[in-house]
């Protein structure tokens, strides 16, 4: 009987094995994902309040966000103020430069009627999920749009 030499051939019974595991988890992939197993989906939302706006850099270093339609100042983020806001349109704009867009498109802040946030970027396709980020950082958002039931204001 021969000794097993370190580095010598992996016995044939480990490459069936972890061959046979391998087949096994694609397959319980496969079939989890064709029948939905372990997914979550969120039934389908209703949009109930929308904002175009665009967000404009100005020179003390805040930022001015306009409405699409009419050009009014929905909101002026001051530096220092504002991060998470200041920050998700920084990473925004960020990737329309890499794809070589400029700032014509607006982007788009929708309240759906579960409750639930989203800002999206037509430019690139990207959308975010703002409650994804926690409440506080979704708030921050949420204060652009009124609330159902309540006329908008000229800034907030």
């Amino acid at each position: 009987m021969r000794e097993a030499t370190e580095g010598g051939p992996i016995p044939a019974m480990a490459l069936i094995g972890s061959g046979a595991l391998m087949g096994f988890t694609m397959l319980a992939v496969m079939i989890g994902r064709g029948e939905g197993v372990g997914l979550t989906a969120l039934p389908p939302a209703r949009s109930v309040a929308q904002l175009d706006f665009r967000a404009e850099d100005q020179a003390d270093g805040s930022i001015a966000l306009r409405d699409a339609a009419d050009r009014h100042l929905v909101a002026l983020v001051r530096p220092g103020e504002d991060g998470f806001i200041r920050g998700t349109l920084r990473g925004l704009a960020q990737a329309r430069q890499r794809a070589g867009k400029g700032p014509e498109t607006p982007f788009r802040l929708t309240r759906l009627d579960d409750g639930r946030l989203s800002l999206s970027d037509a430019a690139t396709g990207r959308e975010v999920a703002l409650e994804a980020f926690g409440d506080t950082n979704a708030r921050s958002f949420a204060r652009l749009l009124p609330e159902p039931g309540r006329p908008a204001t000229e800034t907030r």
